[in-house]
């Protein structure tokens, strides 16, 4: 064995996080090496209280400190529209979304979306809480946001088949060529939306 059994076993945790290979792994280990110890011990401090705080909002479940999200709680307060709701397939699309500053009602996260090959249904998924929502608060319109692929787009028809007779609005996200980009290099499906959700002007 070339490296001490430390270095080994931290090596085989960082390979586990997603996107980080062999080379990858290395990278991260050697800046923990050649750091401060006190700058490690900020780090893995840090990854214990975020293991040991976060937890899933009992109302959209985004990731929250307390019973609610930061988003949630702003809702209680009025400073957000508690009368649209932004569904997405995870925590992290929220991040997306936010980014624009172009939404400002609350959000619900599926925790996923359909895809039978992968054993996964809406019965997995965070849709009951979605329709008890829907039943409980004052909801005019509901922002379907799952990706743009197959599995995004047939639990957005799922769920607009369950919502639309509540006599809720119900939308879906815009999807086809991105800004700046070439028709010659986009794809069929992109194409197609872009042609399907066209608009005049």
């Amino acid at each position: 064995m070339s490296q001490a059994a430390s270095i080994q076993k931290l090596l085989a945790e960082l390979e586990r996080l997603p996107g980080i290979g062999p080379k990858s792994a290395q990278r991260i280990l050697y800046w923990l090496l050649n750091n401060e110890p006190s700058d490690t011990q900020r780090l893995a401090a840090a990854l214990v209280e975020v293991s040991e705080t976060v937890h899933f909002c009992e109302r959209c479940f985004n990731y929250a400190e307390d019973e609610l999200c930061p988003l949630c709680a702003s809702a209680e307060t009025g400073h957000r529209k508690a009368t649209q709701i932004c569904v997405v397939s995870e925590p992290r699309d929220i991040v997306a979304i936010e980014r624009t500053n172009e939404f400002h009602g609350v959000y619900h996260v599926l925790g996923g979306a359909i895809s039978p090959i992968d054993g996964i249904g809406p019965e997995e998924l965070n849709v009951r809480q979605l329709l008890e929502r829907l039943a409980d608060e004052t909801i005019e319109e509901v922002v379907l946001a799952t990706n743009p692929n197959v599995e995004g787009e047939t639990t957005a028809v799922y769920l607009a088949r369950l919502i639309k007779p509540l006599g809720i609005t119900t939308t879906r996200l815009a999807s086809g060529l991105p800004v700046g980009g070439d028709l010659e290099f986009a794809d069929e499906v992109t194409l197609g939306r872009a042609i399907e959700s066209r608009h005049e002007i």
